[in-house]
């Protein structure tokens, strides 16, 4: 065990800290309510709750719909609900920032993590009532902030900073929140289309309830909050390190576009696949949530095979750098997209698409993702100086919160262009994400310094292990997956 180790750290499970057998469990069951959850929300507003006879029902509405208005434009139904998903989807990931500040600075990870999941359960909970859903989204978000922008932390210190089974010990937790990920819009979206969407709802609530449970009665065995940071300390940068930060905010506005792309699939997809896509199979109709399960398959199936191959060309001396993965994920993610535009002009005579198209989007786009979104986060955390690299790493995943407010922007053309058109604007968007990243690829290198290679010995197969590839050091640096 590290040297020092204090009590949460003495307790072994299969040769890793107790901790992280209750913090990967209590991630699991959160992954459990938030993707369930997910899966049904764009879908749940276009077609139940903004309908007239409902929609008055609920609790300040009218403000906030008059809200967006101000900013967009009168907007159809289904417009509105997939703005209204994209500012949910971009508010998950800019409230970890502050969430992680007050866990450090303020009331203790522990507390935070409780006290996120506690509002995110209560947030479930109102979800079942139609008057209270501006109050879930609130709760779901500000839960999030404290829950995500912590929990993952722990995780890290369950470890010395030596410690080889430190990137081990992330692939369990990464395991387990694409399990999490995997499982729940099965369950949700069976629930929503057989009992009614309050029941997959309700699971979502349940799932989070046992996260709570479970957090709660391992919570000797996480680890101890670190001591807080003294008030007013600042560190001056050099030059070098300024530079950096100069790249990273640069880097910004191209990895928005690519996340515009992404997170269309967690938004407007849903509708896509309700209206054109084929689920009949064998007279069985799979519910549309399902589909989101096949994404979160093919991240999990195909990390070892990205991983093969990137250590493959290390061998040979030419696995890409950092910034030649992320433009090719980009690539990837387009080429993806022209698929789903492909399907619309199919032949045949058939109304629908064969769901043939979108296993063959899944598999496509989780290649660029996994080329793309844990590169873009390691390279950020390998160079990101150490008096700034949280922060750095969280601004960095604001591209993640204005990318998902533009997928909902752009949410408002699909009922306005037919769907080869619409899935063209996306693809262009990646597209140019990728062509930016290989323009800039010199300023960008010059900010940053020499890119780092994949030749090192550590276990494969977890998102964690791909960002440590990425950034050429044997550290585990958090990264966020693609489950969020």
């Amino acid at each position: 065990m590290p040297e020092g180790a204090d009590g949460p750290r003495k307790t072994l499970l299969f040769g890793h800290p107790q901790g992280l057998g209750v913090i990967a469990a209590t991630e699991f069951w959160d992954r459990i309510s938030f993707h369930g959850m997910q899966s049904l929300l764009v879908l749940f507003m276009a077609e139940q709750l903004f309908r007239p006879g409902r929609i008055e029902t609920i609790i300040g509405f009218e403000a906030f719909r008059s809200a967006i208005f101000t900013v967009t434009g009168p907007l159809s139904t289904q417009a509105l609900a997939s703005q209204i998903f994209g500012l949910y989807a971009g508010m998950v990931y800019l409230t970890p920032v502050a969430g992680g500040l007050v866990g450090d600075r303020l009331t203790g990870r522990r507390a935070a993590v409780t006290a996120g999941a506690l509002m995110m359960a209560a947030g479930h909970a109102c979800m079942v009532f139609d008057q209270t859903f501006l109050i879930a989204l609130l709760l779901l978000i500000l839960g999030a902030g404290l829950f995500r922008g912590n929990l993952a932390a722990q995780v890290g210190a369950l470890y010395d900073g030596k410690d080889r089974r430190r990137a081990f010990g992330f692939q369990i937790y990464y395991a387990m929140l694409n399990a999490g990920a995997l499982i729940a819009p099965l369950i949700t979206g069976t629930l929503a289309s057989r009992a009614g969407w309050h029941y997959g709802f309700g699971f979502a609530g349940l799932g989070m309830l046992v996260g709570v449970v479970v957090y709660l009665a391992g919570n000797r065995t996480v680890p101890p909050d670190p001591p807080r940071k003294p008030k007013g300390e600042r560190t001056q940068l050099t030059a070098r390190e300024r530079r950096v930060v100069q790249g990273v905010l640069g880097l910004l506005p191209v990895a928005m576009l690519f996340w515009v792309a992404q997170t269309q699939i967690w938004n407007t997809y849903n509708l896509w696949a309700r209206d054109h896509l084929d689920l009949n199979v064998s007279g069985f109709q799979i519910p549309v949530p399902w589909m989101q399960s096949v994404d979160s398959f093919f991240t999990a199936a195909l990390l070892p095979v990205v991983l093969w191959i990137w250590k493959a060309q290390a061998r040979r001396g030419k696995e890409p750098d950092e910034l030649g993965k992320m433009a090719l994920g980009c690539f990837a993610f387009a080429a993806a997209v022209l698929v789903l535009a492909a399907a619309g002009m199919h032949d045949g005579g058939r109304s629908r698409s064969a769901l043939g198209w979108a296993i063959a989007f899944h598999a496509i786009s989780n290649i660029g993702y996994l080329y793309f979104a844990p590169t873009a986060v390691a390279l950020v955390s390998r160079v990101a100086p150490p008096a700034l690299n949280a922060m750095l790493i969280g601004l960095y995943l604001t591209s993640i919160f204005f990318g998902s407010l533009f997928a909902g922007r752009i949410g408002a053309l699909y009922e306005l262009l037919p769907p080869v058109q619409f899935w063209l604007v996306h693809a262009i968007a990646a597209a140019l994400a990728g062509v930016l990243l290989l323009g800039l690829a010199g300023t960008f290198r010059r900010s940053f310094g020499t890119p780092a290679s994949v030749a090192i010995e550590m276990e494969p197969q977890s998102p964690q292990f791909t960002a440590d590839c990425s950034a050429g050091t044997r550290r585990g640096s958090r990264q966020s997956g693609k489950a969020g």
